[in-house]
């Protein structure tokens, strides 16, 4: 079969085959992955622009699934431009009927958030990538479970408590879930609902706008979870909440039980004023005098359009050869000199000339 396939996509040339099915039909595909979007369901937030959409996409027969916590890239085409970009599925892990349910905020400078909040309908069809990610409920399960979320971070362990509470999970778990009112709470009442089918599932949402005692404290988990020390945690949030989280459980010794994914990117800033040296975009022919910003922010500003998805160095979408120079990585302040090696263009920035290759 796969021979065949081979003979065709050779018949079918220079395109791929998938994009003379797409003709028939945009959900006809033999190998890209996409899935049509058959339900929207938007939430506003009164008084706010940031309010949210959840899309549920009926994916074509190449996906396998997710597991509790990963996450998916999508890709839209806006103004004859595709985009991609990463959300967590909120749905159970193993759902029946194969659909992804996916909340997406609209954040103020999110061009693809935006985008779905505003025109995202029924019938609509987005590119699919596999599930990935290395943040997502074990197996077997922990017998004790603390999830922890902040704001749009509540998506996967969302997906994770939903999946605890399909399996009619036995053992203990507490959810803590920051935001700044009950109205920006996306799903808040089904967390409701489940706290009230499981006795064992102990959910507490917290506005720290709202009082000052709700920030994240080491006292709260003494008075949430006074088991945490012997369960595994799983914490996904804006910065300020995963340092705080970070430090109380270092302040414990109980680093290995913490479990993170990050959807925001804290980067050390561009030091634009010691910047020198050239980039040279070799695949493009284009050479620009380094700014010191990403050497994805350069490229774009370059004219040249790489394909990314996360822009947190999560997803590598936007990994490219460096053929010759230094790059320095903003995420972990690590020196990269070797020649020929792939990096990730939205978490490094040149130090001196450097060359990539797109």
């Amino acid at each position: 079969m796969v021979g065949l396939l081979d003979l065709v996509q050779t018949l079918t040339s220079p395109h791929p085959l998938d994009r003379y099915l797409e003709l028939v039909r945009p959900t006809l595909t033999l190998r890209d992955m996409r899935a049509e979007i058959t339900h929207v369901r938007r939430h506003p937030a009164p008084g706010s622009a940031e309010g949210s959409v959840t899309l549920t996409l009926r994916p074509t027969r190449q996906w396998a699934g997710h597991l509790a916590g990963q996450y998916v890239q999508i890709g839209v085409v806006i103004d004859g431009v595709r985009h991609t970009r990463c959300y967590s599925p909120v749905n159970t892990q193993g759902r029946r009927d194969r659909h992804i349910e996916l909340t997406v905020k609209a954040h103020p400078n999110g061009l693809v958030s935006q985008y779905l909040n505003a025109h995202a309908i029924p019938g609509m069809v987005v590119d699919l990538a596999p599930a990935a990610g290395v943040f997502h409920l074990p197996e077997p399960r922990p017998d004790k479970i603390v999830l922890i979320s902040g704001g749009s971070g509540i998506t996967p362990v969302l997906s994770m408590l939903r999946t605890l509470a399909a399996e009619s999970f036995a053992g203990k778990v507490v959810f803590l879930h920051y935001n700044r009112s009950p109205e920006m709470v996306p799903h808040r009442a089904e967390l409701e609902a489940i706290a009230m089918q499981h006795t064992n599932f102990r959910i507490e949402l917290l506005y720290p706008e709202r009082d000052a005692d709700d920030r994240f404290s080491y006292d709260q988990l003494e008075r949430f979870a006074p088991w945490f020390a012997t369960a595994q945690t799983y914490l996904c949030g804006p910065p300020g909440l995963m340092s705080a989280v970070r430090t109380a459980y270092e302040a414990e010794q109980l680093g290995d039980r913490l479990h993170s994914e990050e959807f925001t990117l804290s980067l050390a800033p561009a030091d634009t004023e010691a910047a020198e040296g050239d980039i040279t975009f070799s695949g493009s022919g284009i050479t620009a005098a380094n700014s010191g910003e990403t050497l994805l922010e350069q490229a774009e500003n370059a004219g040249i359009t790489p394909e990314y998805g996360c822009r947190m160095g999560i997803c590598f979408t936007c990994t490219a050869v460096k053929r010759s120079g230094c790059t320095r990585n903003l995420k972990t302040g690590e020196i990269d000199n070797d020649p020929d090696q792939p990096i990730q263009l939205c978490i490094n920035a040149p130090v001196g000339d450097v060359d990539i290759a797109i």
